[in-house]
């Protein structure tokens, strides 16, 4: 006997599973993989990133068109709290010179380890190998899972099985790295009930350019650092990865969603980089003014700016390379690079789209679907890389529970009138 189901054991579904065992409800978790946390462990692997320490004004904004809808929410489950908790997990966190929290560890396995030993003495029951199938009913609900694939109904290691609960939260992330568990399979079963669901498009990830065989043959997968990307006058510094399809890493997936928007509107998007960003257009052309001799134009560059075989061959591929000093100081300063699309949803670190936030209610609950509540990835909300996409996870999933619970404790003054 529960008296709530989630699907998904994410940050967000976990998070919301703690709360609710704290103020007495019986929760089971159910999760189609074999273990929890998949996604949550994979973005451990380079160092878990949780929350971000700048100002919460500029923190917000970074949620773009969703900041008005994640504002409350991440209000009362702050970068701050987020810590706390960590720390009370016996996790403490540190800021790294980026600004950005992490777990003194710098892994995910410990923290969740802890977590889920929690969890256990709150008495949450984790269901692995159980796939949501369908929800039935309103009040109770009748929620059926199958062991295994959800596109399976059965597998022959138990099939299908029934739960008969008070409310139920979805927590199955978004469409992004489909084989640690967010697939998107939930769409069609709530688009039969009239929700709608905005198209899953790839967020944080790299895009396709058309590079020549030269440059994919011999720089495939080589970093161009300490450089800056400009897009429609957003300028981010960082670095990024040459590779055979495009253009990846970080400085990229920080302006992804302005190129793919641009992509879909337009058929392709210019990405400018700049190779010498701690210098100005006047102080690159006086240094290459510099009388050459002999020297050809690629020898000249590397003694005068050292500039990089990949970087050398980046100015190449937009033609030949000025010889008037004021000229070839603009294209190093701005070397374009046409992109045509995205990588594909498969290799994104995170996703865009999900069900529309005016589907939900103040309390998280799906307005068609009394008693069903989202959370997580699987609305539309997206966020750069840095600490963003796991705090609004774990403040989705926080309001979430307020919300389940304050749902059941009209349901029980109801039953009692």
């Amino acid at each position: 006997m529960f008296d709530v189901l989630i699907a998904g054991a994410g940050p967000a579904g976990l998070f919301a599973a703690e709360r609710l065992s704290q103020k007495g409800y019986r929760v089971v978790v159910i999760d189609r993989m074999p273990s929890p946390a998949r996604k949550f462990l994979m973005a451990g692997r380079g160092g878990l990133n949780l929350t971000h320490s700048e100002d919460l004004t500029a923190f917000l904004a970074r949620y773009r068109q969703a900041a008005l809808f994640l504002a409350p929410m991440i209000n009362d489950l702050s970068p701050e709290a987020l810590r706390s908790w960590c720390e009370g997990l016996g996790e403490e966190t540190f800021v790294g010179s980026s600004g950005r929290v992490f777990p003194k560890s710098m892994k995910a396995s410990p923290l969740l380890r802890a977590w889920l030993r929690r969890l256990d003495g709150n008495g949450v029951r984790l269901l692995a190998r159980h796939a949501l199938c369908s929800i039935e009913g309103d009040g109770p609900l009748q929620i059926s899972t199958s062991n295994g694939d959800p596109a399976e109904k059965t597998d022959g290691n138990g099939g299908t099985q029934s739960f008969s609960v008070r409310a139920c939260l979805l927590a199955l992330g978004g469409a992004s790295w489909p084989k640690l568990g967010s697939d998107a399979a939930w769409v069609p079963m709530l688009q039969e009930r009239g929700i709608r669901i905005n198209r899953f498009q790839p967020a944080n990830c790299g895009f396709q350019t058309g590079w020549s065989d030269y440059l994919k043959e011999r720089f495939a997968g080589t970093p161009l650092k300490r450089i800056a990307l400009s897009h429609e006058g957003k300028k981010v510094p960082g670095e990024a990865v040459v590779s055979a399809q495009g253009l990846e890493g970080g400085a990229v997936y920080a302006l992804s969603a302005e190129l793919r928007e641009t992509i879909n509107r337009t058929g392709s998007a210019t990405l400018e980089i700049d190779l010498r960003p701690q210098f100005k257009v006047d102080e690159l052309a006086t240094k290459l003014s510099r009388p050459r001799g002999k020297q050809s134009a690629a020898t000249f560059l590397k003694k005068v700016l050292r500039l990089s075989p990949v970087e050398l061959a980046l100015l190449r591929e937009t033609g030949d390379i000025p010889s008037e000093a004021e000229s070839l100081a603009r294209r190093i300063k701005s070397v374009p690079v046409i992109l045509n699309a995205p990588y594909s949803i498969d290799r994104a670190i995170s996703s865009a789209g999900g069900i529309a936030l005016n589907e939900l209610n103040d309390g998280m609950m799906l307005r068609k679907l009394p008693g069903v509540f989202a959370a997580g990835e699987m609305l539309d909300w997206e966020a750069p890389t840095g600490g963003y996409l796991l705090q609004a996870c774990f403040a989705t999933g926080a309001r979430a529970a307020e919300g389940i619970a304050a749902y059941l404790q009209s349901s029980e003054q109801e039953q009692a009138t």
